[in-house]
């Protein structure tokens, strides 16, 4: 797991962690704690503060407020940042209406189990009209557990029938790390370094956002000339499982890891392909449990007035682990991921006391296998939706899964026959979404479905019919969601991003790319001319403004192609956008003048992926129908014209481009 992926994992270390005194491995089942370890004790001190030890760890929380003030871990006093507030070292935070920050305070404090097993402790508020506080009741929930090397957080959120509107932009856990001590990050195999500080980038250079600073006096030489940008972290969020930091202190007699674990994205919004933030320099630590990022408004979730909610986030797992010094501090990731692998295998966990959160024997099963039919591909034949992601989504429209943001959705992804398994799924109505990389379109199962405790569901042969008018003439890219096949520039080499130096998938995270496209085309647009042209290199990633003279301007691009014939009927240009940020596209065919375009998406998107060094953002899928008089034998120009040109990052990423004859037609 990881952004990106770990290769680690495998079925012998699913229930492995790290024995804290020798370094070596030693087993243990998670819903059995191991009665060799010292029991848990919960000390509630006079002081307004409580603290939770198991012989690994202790952690030290406020009362009644909820904030982590501390973690004790293997010699190490506090593993957080003592020298800020305790209000500003582990907590829980919202953002709502649009600029109301909250961070969490409880009015109550709850002991929910106390043994010498386990320790839950409760963190609540409660809204009151007469106050000014955020329309929501929070329940905010720790457990420390016998034997393990970690803490479980989960939050429940609820709202009655008398509480007034609300829409609330993020949702997440913060922890802030021991800046002396922690400067090594890791969020995948192929994404760790040693990172600038906060005080680095302080004293650098703002670039064209504020996210993003070029270092240019660190305190480690060999970091000056790199920019640093949170955003360059992002993660979509069925790989954003496991990411943290490493203190690889020499004058310490030991490498400590801290790790943000989570085990399910059940809780998550905007489906399995939205991104959100993983750690970032300060060091931070975090855990996106909602986020409006890489997709704007449309995934913020909004509560009109008296509307009830009731949504568990989490739990999830805060794990340390440690190594002598002499060891391979590498050795603390593999670790890790290893320790994702053992939650992952007991997810759902049957051991929170909340009434609110499903237990495993609470949840039901769907089963079935997805075929596809394209009556212009294979012979019209069936074949088996290899690889497909299918999902449970709240009812709605074809493809509404990635703009919601109220209800669980649980997705998995189907095996090379096309079968699928969606285990674990808290009861309720669902819609069954799906999409197979490869295939231009949504799929939605016609009915409805209901899930029940226990009850596992047979949904048999299911048939995606994907969205199809008539034979291809042509195509440009790859239909999967993302512009990752089309053309990235190399970046400035003096604006790089060391880690991603040499690593061709991630070239889209390198910052100012967008500055390319007007050095690349610097009197006139792209044009790509079917047939001759290749989208590897001859389609930029982004269809951004053009700079001229410190001034925006919009964009036309040409796709030019040849027929030999023009059939009468409708012609269909199948368009997939895979991000847009404040975008109007309009499509002209043969005219680029002409008043009224054939078609226009009007103003879409608030993605912001280029900017924040994203591939993509929300899916935009369109149908359009060229009338077969607009086409001329021979050749044919069809514009695409993105029509804003008011700042630096207004544009659209493509997904896929097809262009389809009428269905009576022989090609």
């Amino acid at each position: 797991m990881g952004c990106g992926g770990v290769e680690h994992l495998g079925a012998a270390y699913n229930k492995l962690v790290f024995n804290n005194e020798s370094g070596k491995m030693s087993s243990r089942e998670i819903n059995s704690p191991n009665i060799a370890y010292p029991e848990v004790k919960l000390v509630v001190g006079n002081n307004k503060q409580a603290t939770m030890e198991n012989g690994i760890i202790g952690v030290t929380l406020s009362i009644p407020d909820g904030n982590i003030i501390g973690i004790s871990y293997n010699g190490i006093d506090n593993v957080l940042e003592a020298r800020n507030t305790y209000t500003n070292r582990g907590y829980f935070d919202i953002v709502w209406n649009d600029s109301n920050y909250l961070g969490f305070s409880g009015d109550k404090f709850s002991v929910i189990e106390q043994n010498e097993n386990q320790v839950e402790v409760s963190f609540s508020s409660t809204w009151n009209m007469d106050r000014s506080n955020i329309p929501l009741n929070i329940d905010l929930r720790y457990i420390l557990r016998r034997g393990t090397s970690g803490l479980y957080i989960y939050a429940i959120l609820k709202r009655s029938e008398k509480f007034p509107a609300l829409e609330i932009d993020h949702i997440r856990s913060v922890f802030r790390l021991q800046q002396d001590r922690f400067h090594y990050m890791a969020i995948a195999d192929d994404r760790q370094r040693v990172m600038p500080t906060a005080e680095d980038r302080a004293t650098g250079q703002r670039l064209d956002y504020d996210e993003a600073v070029l270092i240019t006096h660190p305190s480690n030489p060999e970091l000056k000339g790199e920019v640093d940008d949170k955003y360059q972290y992002s993660c979509e969020s069925k790989d954003n499982r496991l990411h943290g930091w490493i203190n690889m202190d020499s004058a310490s007699n030991k490498s400590v890891g801290f790790w943000m674990i989570t085990p399910s994205i059940e809780f998550r919004n905007g489906g399995p392909t939205h991104q959100g933030l993983t750690s970032h320099v300060g060091p931070v630590t975090l855990n996106i449990l909602l986020t409006h990022h890489y997709a704007g408004k449309e995934v913020a979730m909004a509560f009109q007035e008296g509307e009830p909610f009731n949504k568990v986030y989490g739990p999830f797992f805060v794990y340390l682990n440690s190594v002598p010094n002499g060891h391979d501090s590498q050795a603390l990731w593999t670790n890790a991921a290893q320790q994702l692998s053992a939650e992952i295998n007991s997810w759902p966990y049957d051991f929170p006391k909340s009434i609110d959160y499903f237990q495993p024997n609470q949840r039901g099963t769907v089963e079935g296998t997805l075929l596809v039919q394209d009556r212009y591909i294979n012979g019209g034949r069936s074949a088996f939706a290899n690889n497909a992601y299918v999902g449970l989504a709240l009812p709605g429209d074809i493809g509404s899964w990635q703009r919601q943001s109220k209800g669980y959705q649980f997705w998995t992804q189907a095996d090379n026959n096309g079968r699928f398994s969606i285990k674990n799924v808290v009861p309720g109505d669902y819609n069954l979404y799906a999409w197979v990389p490869g295939i231009f379109g949504d799929y939605k199962f016609t009915t409805n479905i209901n899930i029940t405790p226990g009850r596992v569901i047979q949904l048999g042969s299911l048939m995606f019919n994907p969205p199809r008018n008539g034979p291809t003439i042509w195509e440009i890219g790859i239909p999967d969601r993302s512009a990752a096949e089309f053309y990235v520039p190399d970046p400035y080499p003096n604006l790089i991003n060391r880690v991603f130096v040499g690593k061709p998938k991630h070239n889209f995270r390198q910052y100012g790319l967008w500055r390319r496209y007007s050095e690349l085309y610097p009197k006139g647009d792209l044009v790509f001319n079917v047939g001759a042209s290749n989208y590897s290199k001859d389609w930029f990633y982004a269809q951004v403004t053009r700079n001229v003279n410190g001034k925006f301007q919009p964009t036309t691009w040409e796709i030019r192609f040849h027929l030999l014939v023009v059939i009468s009927g409708n012609y269909t240009l199948q368009l997939a956008l895979a991000e847009a940020t404040t975008s109007n596209l309009m499509v002209r065919v043969n005219d680029p003048l002409t008043l009224t375009p054939l078609f226009s998406t009007g103003l879409i998107g608030l993605d912001n992926a280029i900017a924040r060094h994203g591939i993509h953002g929300l899916h935009w899928p369109y149908s359009i129908e060229v009338p077969s008089h607009l086409l001329v034998q021979g050749q044919n120009t069809i514009y695409l014209r993105q029509s804003r040109g008011e700042g630096l990052f207004e544009g659209v990423m493509y997904d896929y481009i097809r262009l389809e004859g009428p269905e009576t037609s022989r090609i």
